[in-house]
C-alpha cells in the first residue's frame, strides 16, 4: 500500500527486459520495477535457460504502481510506444520467443483495459499487433545483476545503442509522466 492508496501490479514483456525496466524506472507513479521471467514451463529459470528459448518464458518486467498517480491504461500506452508490438518473437536484433510482446493481466479489469488499448493501437501501427494477452502466471525474478541494469551500465554497447534510444523516446513523448 502506498501513502496515497493501494498499489497495483503490471507485468509486461516487450523484448529485452533491460529496455522496458529502464523506461519504467523513470515513470511517475511507478514505485517498483523488477526484471524477471514469466509464461513458461521451467521452474526457477536462469537467464541462460531463458536465452536458450526452450523454457517458454518471456523476459518481463513486474511493475508496482500507484493507480492514484498513473493508470493501467497509461502504463500500457507507454508500453506500446517504447517497443514494436508488430514483430513476432523479436525486438530489433533480439530474436526468440523470450523477446515476445506480451501483457500478463492480473484481473478482468486489466484484461478489458488491455484489450481496449490493443484495439486503439491497431489503428496506430501499420502492421497487425501480435502482442499476446494472457493471464498472469508464476513470476520469477531475474538474477540480481539484471536489476537496474541500464543505470549501472549506460555505456555498455547494448545499453548505449538499444536501451538509450528507448529511454530517450519515452522522455520526449511522455514528459508529463517523468519522475
Amino acid at each position: 500500500m502506498s501513502e496515497q492508496g493501494r498499489h497495483e501490479v503490471a507485468i509486461l514483456g516487450g523484448g529485452c527486459f533491460w529496455c522496458v525496466e529502464a523506461v519504467y524506472l523513470e515513470v511517475r507513479g511507478v514505485t517498483k520495477v523488477e526484471s524477471g521471467y514469466m509464461g513458461g514451463h521451467v521452474v526457477n529459470p536462469t537467464y541462460e535457460q531463458v536465452c536458450g528459448a526452450g523454457t517458454g518464458h518471456a523476459e518481463v518486467v513486474r511493475l508496482e504502481f500507484d493507480p492514484s498517480v498513473i493508470s493501467y491504461r497509461d502504463i500500457l500506452q507507454i508500453f506500446f510506444t517504447i517497443h514494436d508490438p508488430t514483430t513476432q518473437d523479436r525486438q530489433g536484433n533480439d530474436v526468440g520467443p523470450q523477446y515476445r510482446s506480451v501483457i500478463f493481466f492480473e484481473n478482468p479489469e486489466q484484461e478489458a483495459t488491455a484489450r481496449q488499448v490493443i484495439a486503439e493501437m491497431a489503428a496506430v501501427w501499420d502492421a497487425p499487433i501480435v502482442t499476446q494477452l494472457v493471464p498472469s502466471e508464476t513470476w520469477y525474478k531475474a538474477e540480481e545483476y539484471h536489476q537496474n541494469y541500464y543505470a549501472q551500465h549506460p555505456m555498455q554497447g547494448y545499453c548505449a545503442f538499444v536501451v538509450a534510444p528507448k529511454v530517450a523516446k519515452f522522455r520526449k513523448t511522455f514528459t508529463h509522466w517523468m519522475k
